[in-house]
């Protein structure tokens, strides 16, 4: 018998992996232990594992590669051998149709640039004055939920969207958006976008310590935040961040208020589900599985549940959300499966984090 942790390094796949394929039912263990509850795989499993990441690594669905581990190493490899073909087949169609799309969509990309460029950097200076505490409450309430895809480099930092007498701060992955704003003082002139990498917004971060107001220097594509004799500053971010009003506009869903530190402790021990994820390198994840009950509170559903009105989310994107929350009580939406569920301060309705649910296996 093999221990999840050498069965990991000699087939390539993570622990995390090879649990996840565990609680799908794709590769479950020959024995475990039921004190513990330690994974013990049998020799002839390693070659399972190995099969499967290749599977995974093409794409596969857990639906068939199900059938493909089943029937691997039996005597009739025609349905193994069919499987694969057909997956094949699906693979090259897909990128056909995908390339047509996209061939199409730069040319309408094209014509838009070519018709109309607008800037998210502002081309005059705009300095003004922001209360130092509740910009970094801002800060801690967004940066949790800035990307780290390379590919989208313009999403690897915080939107500051300074309007009026009001400055936005906004982070987005694509999987998960955080919205927060606070007040400014002597910002009398356009709307002003600016993104600011990560790094330096770490730094603005580390400088709001006291309760004396910050002043905020935008010019043209550089950033400073000054409080007192202390600066940081830096070059903002290329490329068009998101219109985030757009994506926060949410069809009215069912409210429930949670207890922060009691709802984490439910995620934590509560049942998950497996997460497939799209992109080939990641790893899978645990789903939770929520629905707002006819009392008023989220529960947290078992695999049991079927209710057409469950909403599942990433759980570690979910547990993330509630700490950034910094609230002893939070309030949840949860609108239909399909819709973002929110999370949402009691006393600040304008901070807000927005988590995109995952679909269930049928």
């Amino acid at each position: 018998m093999h221990s999840i942790g050498e069965t990991a390094r000699d087939s390539g796949l993570g622990v995390s992996a090879l649990r996840f394929y565990d609680r799908a039912g794709v590769l479950v263990p020959a024995w475990v232990d039921p004190v513990s509850g330690y994974r013990w795989y049998a020799p002839e499993q390693l070659e399972e594992a190995r099969l499967l990441g290749r599977l995974r690594r093409a794409g596969m669905p857990l639906a068939d590669i199900r059938l493909v581990l089943a029937g691997w190493g039996g005597a009739d490899t025609e349905l193994v051998r069919g499987l694969l073909q057909a997956h094949l087949r699906r693979l090259e169609s897909g990128l056909s149709d995908a390339r047509s799309e996209f061939s199409t969509l730069r040319a309408l990309l094209d014509h838009r640039e070519t018709a109309s460029m607008t800037s998210l950097h502002t081309t005059t200076a705009a300095r003004f004055s922001v209360p130092a505490p509740e910009v970094a409450a801002a800060l801690d309430a967004v940066r949790f939920a800035a990307g780290t895809d390379a590919e989208l480099p313009m999403l690897g930092g915080i939107l500051f969207d300074i309007e009026g007498e009001l400055l936005h701060l906004v982070a987005t992955d694509r999987y998960r958006m955080a919205v927060a704003r606070t007040r400014t003082t002597g910002h009398g002139g356009p709307r002003t976008q600016v993104v600011v990498p990560l790094p330096l917004a770490d730094a603005m971060r580390a400088l709001l310590t006291g309760e004396e107001p910050a002043e905020l220097i935008v010019d043209g594509d550089r950033v400073t935040l000054e409080t007192g004799d202390r600066q940081a500053a830096g070059q903002s971010l290329g490329g068009e961040f998101p219109d985030y009003r757009r994506l926060v506009h949410l069809p009215a869903g069912r409210r429930a208020r949670v207890g922060a530190v009691a709802f984490r402790q439910a995620l934590e021990t509560g049942p998950v589900r497996a997460g497939e994820t799209p992109e080939q390198d990641s790893e899978p994840y645990d789903l939770s599985v929520l629905r707002v009950a006819e009392n008023g509170t989220v529960i947290v559903c078992d695999d049991s549940d079927d209710d057409p009105n469950n909403v599942a989310v990433n759980r570690d994107l979910l547990l993330d959300a509630l700490t950034a929350g910094a609230r002893d009580e939070l309030i949840m939406e949860l609108g239909a499966p399909t819709a973002p569920l929110a999370i949402r301060r009691p006393d600040d309705e304008h901070a807000f984090s927005l988590l995109m649910p995952v679909r269930l296996e049928d």
